[in-house]
Formats: C-alpha cells, sequence, structure tokens
C-alpha cells in the first residue's frame, strides 16, 4: 500500500472521529427526547382519526368499514352556553336522548346516569352529553332545574336544547338511535333507551360480546336490578368498566 493510500485511510478515520465527537451526542439527546422514531425519514400523516394508540379491546363501531364518528353539532346547555362536539374532545362521555316531561323511560335512565357520574367523582376526563328531543318545553331553565332534580354535579355533563330538526337528525342519523315526535305515544314522542359510549377521540365505542359488537348500551335497567320484567340483564355494570378503559387508553 502506498503512501498516498495512507494518507486517504487516516483523513477518513478523522472525519469518522469529528462526526462521533459532534454529531452522535446530538442523535442520542434527540432519541432521549423522543425527537427521532424509526419513521422519521418517510412522510407519516397523523390526525384525531389516528387509531394505533389504543390500548383497550373496546371495538370501534364501523360503517362501510370505517369507524364512526360523532357527527359535529351546536346546541345550548342548562346554563345557556354553546357546546360544541369539539369541547368533548379529550374526554370519555355517554350520548343519550331524552325529554324532561317524560312518563316512562327516562327518569330511570336519568338516575342511572347519575349513578354512573357518582362512579368517577371529579375526574375530568369524563361527561355525559344528555340531548332532549322535546326542545319546544325544555328551554335552558327548564333543562337546569331537571338537572338539579337528579343531582347533576359533573360540570361536563350538558344538558343540551336546540333546532328540533337538528336534534331528530343527529339521534337517527349521527348514532342511529331512534326518535320521533308520536302523539299516540305516552309523553308525545318515541325514543331509544340506550346510551352511546364516545372516546376522546370522538369515536363510537363498544365492547364485543361472544364475537358481537353490544354497540349500544341499554340505559333503562339499573345494576340494582339487575334483570328486568322479561329477563333482560342490566348494562350499567358493563358500562362503568367501559368507561374505566377508554378513561384509562
Amino acid at each position: 500500500m502506498n503512501k498516498k493510500s495512507n494518507y486517504s485511510y487516516i483523513g477518513i478515520a478523522l472525519v469518522i472521529l469529528v462526526f462521533g465527537i459532534i454529531f452522535i451526542p446530538k442523535i442520542v439527546d434527540r432519541i432521549s427526547n423522543k425527537d427521532v422514531v424509526r419513521d422519521e425519514s418517510r412522510s407519516v400523516s397523523v390526525s384525531n382519526d389516528d387509531r394505533t394508540m389504543r390500548t383497550s379491546d373496546l371495538a370501534f363501531l364501523e360503517i362501510n368499514g370505517e369507524a364512526k364518528k360523532v357527527p359535529e353539532f351546536s346546541f345550548t346547555n342548562q346554563h345557556g352556553e354553546t357546546i360544541t362536539n369539539e369541547d368533548y374532545l379529550g374526554k370519555v362521555y355517554i350520548v343519550e336522548f331524552f325529554f324532561t316531561t317524560c312518563p316512562t323511560i327516562c327518569p330511570r335512565m336519568s338516575r342511572n346516569l347519575v349513578d354512573i357520574q357518582n362512579t368517577f367523582p371529579d375526574n375530568k376526563n369524563f361527561g355525559v352529553a344528555s340531548f332532549t328531543i322535546n326542545p319546544a318545553n325544555d328551554t335552558p331553565e327548564v333543562l337546569k332545574a331537571y338537572a338539579e332534580q337528579y343531582g347533576v354535579t359533573n360540570p361536563n355533563w350538558n344538558f343540551l336544547t336546540g333546532n328540533q330538526e337538528d336534534i331528530y337528525k343527529l339521534a337517527n342519523q349521527g348514532f342511529n338511535l331512534y326518535t320521533a315526535e308520536e302523539a299516540e305515544a305516552e309523553g308525545g314522542f318515541e325514543h331509544s333507551g340506550n346510551f352511546a359510549l364516545i372516546d376522546k377521540n370522538g369515536f363510537i365505542r363498544s365492547r364485543i360480546v361472544n364475537g358481537n359488537p353490544v354497540i349500544y348500551y341499554n340505559g333503562m335497567i339499573s345494576e340494582e336490578e339487575k334483570v328486568d320484567e322479561e329477563g333482560q340483564e342490566e348494562q350499567i355494570s358493563m358500562l362503568k368498566q367501559d368507561v374505566a378503559k377508554l378513561l384509562n387508553e
């Protein structure tokens, strides 16, 4: 090997040494601060729709192969404040449709929701969205009195009123929870007695039982009752467990 080649190898060695002294500590520092990732050289798209961070076994409700999110909404709560779906981002919450003069299932649903509320006291990441299907009667003042009557204390529990057509569209199309004005029904309205469970990113979630998704949770039977007159088992205890799972995601 000639002397010129020796000089070349010495030069390369010096470059490698300098690189190691100057740059490697910076790379290690970036890794320790989680700035360097395996895919850094590639274009990676991350949004609120990203589901790779899921840690629980709860399923996503999928429509035509896509995970279903809560549609955009904007209504007025019991305090006269405008509440939108974005106010619930970062929170796990339950959705129901009800009305304050309901003589049948609504009181039971409300008591069960208060029971769930009391299971997660002072948890800032848990909430409820109760949409009235009788907004002509259920003004913010009426909704506030109803909330006080049932012992609602969670600041993230909003009783929401607004345009009836928009509320019915949200119920029937947005959640597939049946809602209708029916003169012959008790109280003048018909609606689902089920609750929807929403995760922190706005996705509708549910558990899998015997290979099938629960989709929605029966809100009419209390945990204490265990079963109704038809032998159907309560799902409030199940819902409490699943809220806890989502809070830990």
